[in-house]
């Protein structure tokens, strides 16, 4: 009982506790707006919530009392800001809709009500179940890569969390916009003070949203699978420079933040989750600039194409988008090994097209991060990253109006 005399263990277990209420008040708001907004205005309610922190406070800081001695306390702040992360990102993905309809109010209202028809569907839910199981059983699979079983798994972690998200994107914008268009539910909706431009943006921002926040949950389950797999597997016990170079810069400041030697440990687990996931978000990030430009290119055919189709294209979009850059290097060093070659010419051409106007995807990929022998600056890959990024914008940007162009076209009696 001698944390009940500690005031900095005392301070420390309000602190956690006054982060986990914030936390948790826009998804408390969203599950009963009208008695939350009434609670506020209720002394006897907000009293009620000062006695919840205050105990929540002295059964942190009694925990922390009594596993001050344990070894297992940095796991302990990592669970701590786990929990933490998985609900800032849940209050992300509910304010970011309406701060979308403050900017642009008819835009932002299409987009809040994509988002959450998406979120809603039992496609979104299956498809990020199966993401998780298979990330699951990726933690046991051997790989046979004589040491590196751990970047292999942790590639395959980034490509799933991009493929689940890409997949639900494309379908439920082939789906959710071609049969709006098809079904004349466009026309009810129209038919009030919202234009096309504002029908087709909104779909697609709260359909990249619902992608978002199944790219993020991913992320999240991402992270426990890259701790669980070199615990599983001792062999698989090496460092990730990535991750590393994001500790050393943070998790020493959680360190230093604190004044109690139990905190110190507790804040510097804490602080090893936050880095790792930095880290590994700038990872989804590269990955989730394809899931936009794709996404940009079926909303923008759905305002034509039906469903089946336009899958199909999106197909022959990803499939070469990959492969066109590969075609052309490699047609490239066979002309100038064995010089001038009429088929491989031709091969080459096509693959100079198809690398002109198609968007060149294979920039999006994570492996060359990952598997590589020299270790990578993890600052310096964010800019990067952020370059790309750009990229992405810009081309979604076209393809977004290209699809207003089909839209504005389009005969909706």
């Amino acid at each position: 009982m001698m944390w009940l005399t500690n005031s900095s263990i005392l301070g420390g277990g309000l602190l956690l506790a006054l982060y986990q209420l914030l936390a948790a008040l826009p998804w408390l708001r969203t599950i009963d707006p009208k008695g939350f907004d009434r609670g506020l205005r209720n002394p006897i309610s907000l009293s009620y919530a000062l006695f919840t922190l205050a105990g929540m406070g002295l059964l942190f800081a009694a925990f922390l009392g009594y596993a001050g001695q344990s070894s297992s306390l940095p796991f302990y702040g990592k669970i701590y800001a786990a929990v933490l992360h998985l609900q800032l990102i849940v209050d992300a993905f509910i304010l970011m809709p309406h701060a979308l309809a403050l900017v642009m109010p008819k835009t932002g209202a299409v987009a809040l009500a994509a988002f959450r028809e998406s979120c809603r569907q039992p496609m979104y839910w299956l498809i990020g179940s199966f993401a998780v199981f298979l990330m699951a059983i990726a933690i046991f699979t051997p790989y046979f890569t004589f040491g590196d079983d751990y970047k292999m798994m942790k590639q395959i972690g980034f490509d799933i969390a991009k493929l689940a998200a890409m997949l639900f994107g494309i379908l439920a914008a082939s789906m959710s916009i071609a049969e709006e268009i098809e079904g004349r539910t466009a026309i009810t909706v129209m038919s009030k003070p919202i234009n096309r431009r504002q029908f087709l943006f909104g779909k697609f921002f709260g359909i990249l949203l619902a992608c978002g926040a199944l790219t993020l949950v991913l992320g999240w389950f991402l992270n426990w699978a890259l701790m669980a797999n070199p615990a599983y597997d001792k062999i698989n016990e090496q460092s990730d420079p990535l991750a590393e170079q994001a500790r050393a810069d943070i998790a020493p400041a959680f360190k230093a933040a604190v004044t109690s030697t139990v905190g110190k440990v507790f804040a510097e687990g804490a602080g090893t989750w936050i880095a790792d996931t930095i880290a590994h978000t700038i990872g989804l990030v590269l990955g989730f600039g394809q899931v936009m430009i794709l996404v940009a290119i079926v909303a923008a055919l759905a305002t034509r194409l039906p469903f089946v189709i336009n899958v199909v294209v999106a197909m022959i979009v990803y499939f070469l988008g990959n492969l066109a850059p590969v075609v052309v290097k490699v047609t490239g060093q066979i002309q100038e090994r064995e010089g001038t070659n009429t088929a491989v010419g031709l091969v080459r051409f096509f693959g100079q097209l198809f690398d002109t106007f198609l968007p060149a995807l294979d920039t999006f990929n994570m492996s060359p991060a990952i598997v590589r022998d020299t270790p990578l600056a993890l600052w310096p890959f964010a800019l990067y990253v952020v370059s790309v990024i750009g990229y992405s914008c810009l081309y979604t940007a076209i393809a977004l109006l290209v699809g207003l162009l089909l839209f504005e076209d389009r005969d909706m009696a």
